[in-house]
């Protein structure tokens, strides 16, 4: 009996405070789009993305290369800009880890990135999810924001522009609905 009382006052509280979050608006969200390019740097002097686990070399001589990549964390802090060319202006800065996540052929990250954007007096929103980097077009989940940003929730699609050995530029189109 307990235990079905503990579990009525979970659903019930689960239910306000999904409900609450509207109530605490008290208007609808407002819609963001945005469209910027990601810069991921791991070489040069400068890269901004750097690998931190494992400490090991990596192992490209073996017969499954994603084998050897499977378990590498890189810890980033990426520009953000207006068009494809790292010289244009810069827009926000994406923060944060991803980490190989696949034994198979198909390349895929883990990410958890923050994008903070200037003009919006560095409002941000995160994204945490599999990126299939292989895959012409990638959709992300938005799990909330801060300022302006403030409960956001949304989707976004990346597009890779441009490779050179592990170096990438991305194109994000991103749709928004906050309070």
């Amino acid at each position: 009996m307990a235990g079905r009382k503990s579990s009525h006052l979970f659903f019930i509280l689960l239910a306000i405070l999904v409900s609450s979050e509207s109530a605490l608006a008290g208007k609808p969200p407002k819609i963001t789009r945005l469209q910027f390019y990601m810069h991921d740097i791991h070489s040069g002097r400068t890269p901004t993305a750097v690998r931190v686990a494992p400490s090991q070399p990596l192992n490209f001589s073996s017969d499954n290369p994603m084998a050897a990549m499977f378990g590498s964390v890189y810890v980033a802090d990426n520009q953000l800009t207006a068009s494809p060319d790292i010289n244009s202006t810069l827009v926000g800065r994406a923060q944060g880890i991803y980490a190989m996540a696949s034994l198979g052929e198909e390349m895929s990250l883990h990410m958890m990135l923050t994008y903070t954007f200037k003009q919006f007096n560095d409002s941000s929103f995160s994204i945490i999810g599999r990126n299939p980097v292989m895959s012409p077009v990638r959709e992300f989940p938005i799990s909330g924001g801060t300022g302006v940003f403030r409960l956001a929730r949304g989707y976004c699609f990346a597009q890779t522009n441009s490779t050179s050995g592990l170096d990438a530029v991305v194109n994000y189109n991103v749709t928004l609905f906050h309070y």
